[in-house]
């Protein structure tokens, strides 16, 4: 069924619930489209009000892309601190366990490091998004830093080796390129971890 806004069998969000749901949906349309075919209009669509509906709550689609992001952040730094506690003492174990931990999240959100740190998004200078990315390096700095990576140059470029190797999982199992070995998304966070901890035990060698 759809209604007069355009939504095809979404029932509309309660008044004052607006806001939230907007939020919600974006994860969802990421997930499926990316950035770049992120839609503010799609997404009044999806919830079945008008495309000026979501304007009233943000002046623009790059400013619902910011507290997106800033969400992603802070979920992905809880699903990695989760992680790296779970990995138990060993300090390479605990970095390494971050790589399956982005992989989850991506897989469960849409929303990676691209829509974090997305560069069209910069010239907002969100605050809350700011504050998110420092909390999310501040971690990842860390866990590398027990991990031997004291010098910072070091540790970012451990961590920047460590996110192209999960990022590329993340990429090749949205682009069906791991089908063929029937891998649930489970299976593909272990093989990023396991692949992060062959990595990381290397650079320590």
């Amino acid at each position: 069924m759809t209604d007069a806004a355009g939504g095809a069998g979404n029932e509309r969000p309660a008044r004052g619930q607006l806001r939230s749901a907007l939020i919600a949906e974006s994860f969802v349309l990421l997930s499926e489209t990316g950035m770049a075919g992120f839609s503010v209009a799609e997404l009044a669509r999806r919830l079945g009000v008008s495309t000026a509906a979501p304007y009233r709550h943000f002046p623009s689609r790059d400013a619902l892309l910011a507290v997106v992001a800033a969400q992603a952040a802070d979920e992905l730094t809880r699903s990695m601190e989760a992680a790296a506690q779970a990995a138990g003492r060993d300090p390479v174990d605990r970095l390494a366990a971050t790589a399956g931990a982005y992989v989850r999240h991506v897989s469960d959100r849409g929303a990676g490091l691209d829509v974090i740190f997305a560069r069209e998004l910069r010239p907002l200078c969100d605050a809350g998004l700011a504050r998110a990315g420092r909390d999310l390096m501040a971690l990842l700095l860390d866990l590398a830093r027990q991990a031997g990576h004291a010098d910072s140059s070091r540790a970012l470029l451990v961590l920047e080796q460590l996110f192209v190797l999960a990022h590329g999982y993340v990429t090749l199992d949205t682009e069906d390129f791991l089908t063929r070995s029937r891998l649930s998304p489970e299976d593909v966070a272990t093989r990023a971890t396991r692949a992060a901890t062959a990595l990381l035990r290397g650079n320590a060698a």
